[in-house]
């Protein structure tokens, strides 16, 4: 089987589960990946829907800020 006829299979089988209402869809947190603007260090942030930017403390030094 192609990589286009998995494709294919998996969109046919959520087209069905979805008709059949059988599965519910829900949208979770988002994920930043983010530096600190005062030390550099990479920060992992959890955004809720919608939001882009979100207060936030860096992890190395303690900085409060607000992701981009």
């Amino acid at each position: 089987m192609s990589k286009q006829d998995m494709r294919a299979e998996a969109e046919r089988l959520v087209k069905e589960a979805m008709e059949r209402k059988s599965v519910t869809i829900k949208q979770g947190n988002t994920r930043i990946e983010t530096k600190c603007g005062r030390c550099g260090a990479p920060n992992r942030v959890s955004a809720p829907p919608g939001q882009t930017r979100v207060p936030y403390t860096c992890k190395e030094c303690g900085a409060k800020q607000v992701t981009l």
